[in-house]
């Protein structure tokens, strides 16, 4: 055997069968962390016997090209019995069954493809057939009631004139004036005959075709740029042909939206108001629009996916402390009870087939999201794949539920990852895991990822805490408002009355405890390495705010941050922009601090962690270092600059927390890769 291949056969067996070995002690690793595979989509056949679903598969480190994990089409059946359907070098998104069920949809991008195309598949054998293309890549699609057309949506494609003029080297850009719409196009699928465009004025979102099939859901935003998108976008209701036939003025912020099978109701995810931090309230309105009407009226927590079990009957999945929870309602607002009790597996995604079975993409804190299954009438959800097999052979520390009381008498939770082994009483160091938003919450299921390597670091003997603090998600409107006009201030508070809630337990170490989270959360990092910075032995700080002022002036969603977040401009209360800013406090921090930043990120711009750099060093106090990373936006997609941010945050933590201190590690990494063989 020639000596690549024997390399390639080594590296495609630690990839496919038992990613890496274990810790000494059994516990994962970010080797395994970087193989992990999750199923992101999964839609239910019409006769609620099989689910097709997307698998997002990481690429072998040092053996694959560098790039975002691919994505494959597989379908299960209630037995556990999966095939891979499209898998390999693909990225495949938006299953969706034709109505006959023989059939899936779903778009790609396919060799000798110029575009991504709609594709469909035969389910008992057969290639794939592409059966409709645009100019540009189709970025979304929902399929006829009765699956002969295609309503597509597509981004206005570059004139050939501009193009040209680009190819010269005329590539600049005219910020916030040279976006261009996403489209909305109806198309036979496999038809010669050209896609038809739907005149709409703005920038499509989403669309929904009824199944009476007469007419359009379709959300528009005034122009395709991300503040438009998030918190002007409203809900039309268009004719096939184009007529518009009602509005929903809907406020604030969007989620799902679905049609009840006689296309007399849409059901509508959407904030409570403007000022709303995140969509949550489950509304219906009449085929024509109108008014919302809130099925679920000061609900303490966030509804998250809706469908339709009957012409009158919605389930919903909603988001309940650190649960799930799946039920019902009548579409009057009458007879809501509980299908799926808020315990077991916190679900994310929902499909519900005529026959009353229902799809469910949920994961637990042993293992990550996975497809279940819901017999009608049932009353337990079956797991149905498994994606990491080699999980089995993993340790992993256990996790639970804390509740503690903040120093106003406020009521939190959050989850505690315990070290996998502890010698006795021993106090451990921590690492408190704070999420962004802060519309967004933890919940009681997988939390290992490559920003936040729960099972790693507790094999390592740390603590993790992963905090709900105030202004969270799940919690009802109310409490996702309280932070409002107040940034980091109790919020901020919250976290640090959980280390101690946790100091008071006996288990941690106040003098060994670090703080790492990303955008918000990386904001509350840079807190804790100013502000707070007598706390925090340790800070890693990612994709996050250091000055409160110039992020609204210079990130992309300055309307957002005022509507749900900060409801005054700098100029009118500079004082408390000012104190809220971390470089505010930068000359007090003792905490040796690593930051992390997408040099591509519009959100939260790169200059944000160049500010917190310069002045934390001009302080001189305590090591800090910053890592760029060419090409990532809000957050790392690419498989290499996944793993680099996860071995420098434990490298960091571990260094501080329960190594030598002083003066920093080294910034090269050993990435302890297979050596260099022909990519597969």
């Amino acid at each position: 055997m020639h000596a690549w291949f024997w390399k390639l056969a080594c590296a495609l067996a630690l990839a496919t069968v038992a990613p890496f070995a274990t810790a000494a002690n059994g516990g994962m690793t970010l080797e395994q962390v970087a193989q992990t595979r999750t199923v992101t989509q999964a839609q239910l056949s019409p006769d609620g016997g099989e689910v097709a679903y997307v698998l997002s598969v990481p690429r072998a480190l040092g053996v694959d090209p560098d790039g975002p994990a691919r994505t494959e089409l597989h379908v299960v059946d209630r037995s556990g019995n999966s095939r891979g359907f499209i898998t390999g070098n693909v990225a495949v998104a938006s299953p969706r069954w034709l109505p006959d069920g023989q059939r899936v949809a779903y778009l790609s991008k396919r060799e000798g493809d110029e575009t991504r195309g709609l594709y469909t598949i035969p389910l008992r054998g057969g290639e794939s057939t592409r059966v409709a293309k645009l100019a540009g890549d189709i970025t979304s699609y929902d399929l006829s009631p009765d699956g002969r057309r295609a309503a597509l949506l597509s981004a206005q494609r570059e004139s050939a004139a501009r193009k040209a003029l680009r190819e010269k080297g005329f590539s600049q850009k005219v910020y916030e004036e040279d976006w261009r719409p996403v489209e909305l196009w109806i198309t036979e699928l496999g038809s010669t005959s050209e896609p038809r465009k739907v005149d709409i004025d703005g920038s499509v979102q989403a669309v929904k075709w009824s199944p009476a099939g007469d007419r359009l859901a379709v959300v528009v935003a005034p122009r395709q740029l991300t503040d438009d998108t998030m918190v002007e976008a409203r809900v039309r209701i268009y004719s096939v042909e184009g007529r518009e036939l009602g509005r929903v003025d809907n406020p604030g912020k969007l989620g799902d939206m679905a049609w009840s099978p006689d296309g007399a109701h849409l059901a509508i995810i959407s904030a409570e108001d403007e000022n709303d931090p995140s969509e949550g309230r489950l509304t219906v309105v009449s085929r024509d629009g109108g008014a919302q009407r809130d099925l679920l009226p000061g609900l303490d927590g966030h509804v998250r996916n809706v469908a339709w079990r009957d012409a009158t009957t919605l389930v919903f999945l909603s988001h309940e402390g650190v649960y799930s929870r799946l039920g019902e309602i009548q579409v009057d607002g009458s007879g809501q009870r509980t299908l799926l009790p808020a315990e077991g597996a916190v679900h994310m995604g929902l499909s519900v087939a005529p026959t009353g079975d229902v799809a469910l993409v949920g994961s637990t804190p042993a293992h990550p999201s996975e497809v279940f299954h819901l017999p009608a009438g049932g009353s337990e959800a079956r797991r149905l794949t498994d994606s990491n097999p080699w999980l089995a052979d993993v340790r992993q520390a256990r996790q639970e539920v804390v509740r503690y009381s903040a120093r106003d008498g406020l009521e939190l939770e959050g989850l505690l990852v315990h070290p996998l082994e502890r010698r006795g009483n021993a106090r451990v160091p921590l690492i408190l895991v704070v999420h962004g938003g802060p519309e967004a919450h933890f919940s009681q299921n997988w939390l290992t990822g490559y920003s936040q390597p729960a099972q790693v670091a507790a094999a390592q003997g740390f603590a993790l805490f992963f905090p709900n603090y105030r202004s969270s998600t799940g919690r009802g409107v109310a409490f996702s408002k309280l932070g409002h006009g107040r940034p980091g201030m109790e919020e901020f508070d919250d976290l640090v009355d959980g280390v101690d809630h946790l100091v008071e337990m006996g288990l941690v170490d106040r003098d060994k405890v670090g703080i790492t989270g990303g955008s918000y959360g990386g904001y509350a990092s840079a807190w804790g390495a100013t502000y707070y910075s007598e706390r925090f032995a340790a800070s890693v700080m990612f994709v996050g705010i250091s000055d409160q002022a110039s992020l609204v002036t210079t990130g992309d969603i300055p309307w957002e941050q005022y509507n749900v977040h900060m409801q005054t401009w700098p100029w009118e209360s500079p004082d408390m922009y000012r104190q809220q800013s971390p470089i505010t406090h930068a000359q007090k921090s003792k905490t040796p601090t690593l930051i992390l930043h997408g040099e591509a990120d519009p959100r939260v711009p790169v200059m944000q962690s160049y500010m917190l750099y310069r002045y934390l060093q001009l302080a001189g106090q305590a090591p800090v270092r910053l890592v760029l990373y060419p090409g990532e936006g809000h957050g790392n997609t690419r498989g290499a600059s996944r793993y680099d941010y996860s071995l420098r945050l434990m490298q960091w933590m571990t260094h501080y927390l329960t190594g030598p201190g002083g003066e920093p590690p080294a910034y090269e990494i050993d990435y302890g890769l297979p050596e260099k063989t022909e990519a597969r």
